[in-house]
Parts: C-alpha cells; structure tokens; sequence
C-alpha cells in the first residue's frame, strides 16, 4: 500500500508541475535599412541598378525590391514631372543577371547594365540621371524664421539631431503657425524589404492637423497615403518621388480654415504643395483634419508643425517659413 501511495503522489505532483516551456521561435533578422549612399553601395549590389533612366522619349524607374528582384516601371516621353505624357505606364518585374538585371515580363526584353536599360523590343537605350529639386538649398527669404539649418534644433521640442548634422523625426515645432510658406528638404533611408507604408515613413503635419505624407513612394502608383499624397484627402497630381537616399524638397504654402464668431467653418484650409519642384497639389481645398495629427478637429487656432515619427530614420534638413 505505502507503494501505492507512493507512485500516486509521484503522479499527482507530476500531473501539477508547470510544463516546460518551449522555446521561443527566433525573431526574423530586422530588414536592412541603409542610411547612406556610400553605405549602400558598398554592401547592397541592388541599389547600384535602382534609380532613374530617361532619353529624350522614354523614362524609367528601377526599383530594388531586395533578394534580386526588381521593378520596372516605364513612361512614355519622359520621367515623371520631365516629359511623362500621362499615358498609362509598363510595369515589368525582373530578376538580377550577372552585374545587371533582366525584365521579360510585358516587353520582349530590357537589360541594365553598364549605367544603361536597354529596351531590345523598343531598340532603345536609356541612361542613369540623378535629378535634383529645383529648390534643394533654397535659401531662407528676409523676414523667414529659421526652424532647422543645421546648427541646433532649438526650435523644436525635444529636437535631435543626428550625427550627420541632421534633425531626425518624431519632433514639432514650439511654435505654432496660421498661414504661412514653408520649405524643408527630407532624405529618406534605402529599405529594400520594405513594402508599402513599412518603407521609410514619416510625415509633415501642417498645424499638427493635416498631413503631407513623406513616404519612400519611388515608382509606385501616387495615392494619398503615399510620398507627396495628403492623407485621407487627395493624391498628389504626380508622383514625384525620387530614389531613396536622395534629398527631396516640399514647398508649401497654406492658408487656414476660416471660423465665424461662434466657431463654425466657413471657409476649408487651402494648401499648394510642389514636391521636388513640381507641383503636386494648386489650391486644395482641405476636408478635414487628418488621421495621426495632435489635433484631431478643426478649431480656429494656429498649430506646430510636426514631423511625424514611425520608426523610421528619416531626416530633415533646411527647415523655414515665412508667416502671411
């Protein structure tokens, strides 16, 4: 019996104890995220072949899409805010080819190589060009307030900046404005495995009420949650976006909503965005407040403007506006 007794206590207290726990599945590696040009190039291959190609009647996006795979998207008479007709575009996938790459899908063929795409069926060839905004640089008018030249970032609440020199997101300003012009220059990192808003997003708060999305959009389709695109409200006119790892400029000029005595809107904020030169939106009249910003209702009242954090390194640069 004092056996028995035994090898049931035995069980009963196995029965009880905590299991083991087993172990925890490994994380899958971060997705790389490279933060400059020299660094890219000298570890990620791909990005040697991402960028823009154009002639005098054709341009084209590469896009890396990380592990050897790329897009091609192609646009008749030019690149996008350079001669692009408006005309639908080719979109081809393709795959690396020893130093190049290869397309096949949709065309009968087109290689990247040697700085060059070209398109066999089309019997042409187009060349690697890296564009700048016409406004990159701009230098602040008389009578501008200086948020950001690199020199602190005083004027933002718990501003950093990185060790290049630049001021990193996740930071507004102290100051509140109504209606105003504003410049500031962003550059956005290369994630060739991310897709969609997972791909070097931030964005810039107007009043901490509406926002001009900052998104690595290059080569994609142009929506309103895209680089360019104000969120919930309209897509740009044109996708405008270059390459990652290459500053880009926004240019806004804004005027605020228009309240009555009792509070009541009686006129839409009305903004004019040109992204990297071009003008993306001529005034747009705003809908309403947009989903992320500090203040969630219209109100006549000025408002900061915040450069959105979402884990991504995007920097700014040449921050300034002039007050109407």
């Amino acid at each position: 019996m004092r056996l028995i007794a035994l090898l049931l206590a035995t069980t009963l207290f196995a029965a009880d104890a905590p299991k083991a726990k087993a172990p925890a599945a490994p994380k899958p590696p971060e997705p790389p995220v490279y933060l400059t040009e020299t660094e890219a190039a000298a570890v990620n291959t791909d990005y040697k072949l991402q960028g823009e190609y154009a002639n005098a009647k054709m341009g084209a996006n590469v896009i890396a899409l990380g592990k050897d795979e790329f897009r091609l998207v192609l646009f008749k008479g030019g690149l996008p805010g350079a001669g692009w007709d408006g005309t639908p575009k080719i979109e081809v996938e393709g795959k690396r080819d020893g130093e190049g790459a290869l397309f096949k899908d949709n065309i009968d063929s087109a290689t990247l190589a040697d700085g060059g795409l070209t398109i066999k069926s089309m019997g042409i060839t187009l060349k690697r060009t890296i564009r700048h905004s016409p406004t990159e640089g701009l230098a602040a008018p008389k009578g501008a307030t200086i948020l950001f030249d690199g020199q602190n970032a005083d004027a933002f609440v718990d501003g950093k900046i990185d060790p290049r020199g630049f001021l990193e997101a996740n930071t507004k300003t102290k100051q509140a404005f109504t209606d105003f012009k504003l410049h500031l220059e962003f550059f956005l990192p290369f994630k060739p495995l991310g897709r969609g808003q997972g791909r070097a997003n931030s964005g810039l708060y107007l009043q901490h009420r509406y926002e001009v999305q900052v998104l690595d959009s290059f080569g994609l389709k142009g929506l309103d949650n895209e680089c360019g695109g104000i969120y919930k409200n309209a897509a740009p006119k044109v996708n405008m976006c270059f390459p990652p790892l290459q500053w880009q400029t926004y240019d806004v000029d804004f005027t605020a909503a228009k309240f009555d005595k009792d509070g009541k809107k009686t006129a839409n904020a009305v903004v004019t965005v040109r992204h990297n030169g071009v003008t993306v939106h001529d005034g747009l009249e705003l809908k309403g407040a947009t989903p992320g910003g500090g203040f969630k209702t219209e109100v006549p009242a000025p408002g900061p403007f915040y450069l959105q954090g979402h884990g991504n390194p995007v920097v700014y640069r040449n921050v300034w506006v002039v007050a109407k």
